[in-house]
């Protein structure tokens, strides 16, 4: 995940400071030289990673942070003001308007632009509960019409092509009068992305621009392609006065600087960042809530979010009354298996808890996803009355259920144990829960 680097680096500084019962001018200086090696190895611009340090070491010696009787907190608090500023100070989603909103995605080609367009039109359809049509405006690259028309079938949102006999202008302009016709209240249109800043296909989008008057043109970048992020962010935003940036392959192995350079070089907040390859793998960049992340502190309002939208929460409340009154069966395992994937990976829902860096840390040379394979192929390998009574077990079953979901007796054996004993403790602590209502609905 992006900011992965830096955040590990500066976990370890505020670590340091709180170590400290009281900090001195000197070890400040220290701990704002280490913040500036942290953010440089980052990849974050030198020039925005100084006048970053420069803000904390003003405001903090405005406050007196020396002086004060939680010292390291102080401190703290005021790196993680800085960091939210420097992503956008807090992110107002989608400008709609009254009418129809028109939304211009533009970006290099191979920077994922037309898979991000289709994943905004299914958040906004899904969570803003607005009438989408998207626009395939890019008639530059061979099978781009195809690939957003097949995006639009699986999210259920209707495409607008006139397919290769018109310009991309024209193409444009009879989309909004289709939308006006047809009552939708968002138009997301797909340009056509350049393998580099060409004037001719740049001047493309500025036409677009001047004939439609978009309310946002959102600037896709991909975040391994670290600094020149701003690179491309300047370009384009000097042309078209980007509104905000989706990036994307935001879980992979970017150091992240790149993105914290943007917003202080050019004024262009992150908007969304793609967080997998899933239809559903985007969100919303919300910079209070990196800021905690990236200074361990989780990011709780996140992981209940996410629980919402991913889990069944029916489901989720039906097999937690049961795990705790004892009547927990295999069956139930599976279904806890399924919500715990739908969230992601285990090390990434235990960062989002305050305090559980260390645990994620822990778990990261542990392949808990492969684990989870294994038991979901070991329990879907047993009959319904197995899954009742797996007590009842004998080794030709074992064996039987090792043969039909590749395993071993020993990972039958394993799982069974596991489950006994989980089973056994939530049984025994059930009287600890009978204060809570778990409703049955």
């Amino acid at each position: 995940m992006a900011f992965e680097n830096l955040q590990d680096r500066l976990s370890q500084t505020i670590k340091n400071i709180q170590g400290k019962g009281k900090l001195s001018e000197k070890n400040m200086e220290e701990t704002l030289n280490e913040i500036r090696v942290a953010l440089l190895e980052a990849d974050v611009n030198y020039r925005v990673a100084k006048n970053f340090l420069d803000k904390i070491k003003e405001k903090a010696l405005g406050v007196d942070v020396i002086n004060s009787v939680e010292p390291a907190q102080m401190l703290v608090k005021i790196v993680n003001d800085e960091l939210i500023s420097l992503f956008g100070d807090e992110n107002k989603g989608i400008n709609y308007n009254n009418k129809i909103t028109k939304l211009m995605m533009v970006g290099l080609q191979g920077s994922g632009k037309t898979t991000s367009i289709a994943k905004i039109a299914k958040l906004i359809k899904e969570k803003d509960n607005k009438k989408v049509l998207l626009v395939a405006a890019d008639l530059q690259r061979p099978a781009a019409i195809e690939q957003l028309q097949t995006l639009g079938k699986e999210i259920e949102v209707e495409v607008f092509t006139l397919g290769l006999n018109y310009n991309a202008v024209d193409t444009v302009e009879k989309s909004l009068i289709y939308a006006e016709e047809k009552g939708y209240d968002v138009l997301l249109i797909d340009t056509a992305g350049r393998l580099q800043i060409d004037e001719i296909l740049m001047n493309e989008l500025v036409t677009i621009k001047n004939r439609i008057n978009p309310d946002e043109i959102l600037l896709t970048v991909d975040a391994l392609t670290g600094q020149d992020i701003l690179n491309v962010s300047k370009k384009f935003n000097d042309l078209l006065n980007v509104t905000g940036l989706v990036v994307t392959k935001f879980d992979g192995d970017s150091k992240g600087g790149g993105v914290l350079s943007v917003k202080a070089e050019t004024n262009v907040p992150v908007k969304f960042v793609g967080i997998g390859e899933k239809i559903s793998d985007i969100e919303l960049f919300y910079p209070d809530r990196y800021a905690s992340r990236i200074l361990g502190m989780g990011d709780i309002v996140s992981l209940v979010e996410k629980a919402q939208s991913e889990l069944d929460i029916k489901q989720a409340k039906n097999s937690a009354k049961r795990l705790i009154s004892g009547k927990f069966t295999l069956d139930d395992l599976l279904i806890q298996i399924e919500q715990t994937q739908k969230m992601g990976s285990l090390q990434s829902i235990i960062k989002m808890i305050p305090g559980m860096n260390d645990m994620a840390k822990a778990l990261e040379n542990v392949d808990t996803d492969s684990h989870f394979k294994i038991s979901k192929a070991i329990i879907q390998s047993m009959t319904a009355y197995e899954k009742q009574h797996p007590e009842e077990l004998r080794n030709s079953h074992k064996r039987r259920i090792a043969s039909g979901s590749g395993t071993s007796v020993a990972d039958v054996n394993k799982l069974i144990a596991q489950f006994e004993k989980t089973k056994k403790m939530m049984k025994g602590m059930g009287s600890l829960f009978s204060n809570y209502n778990i409703d049955e609905e």
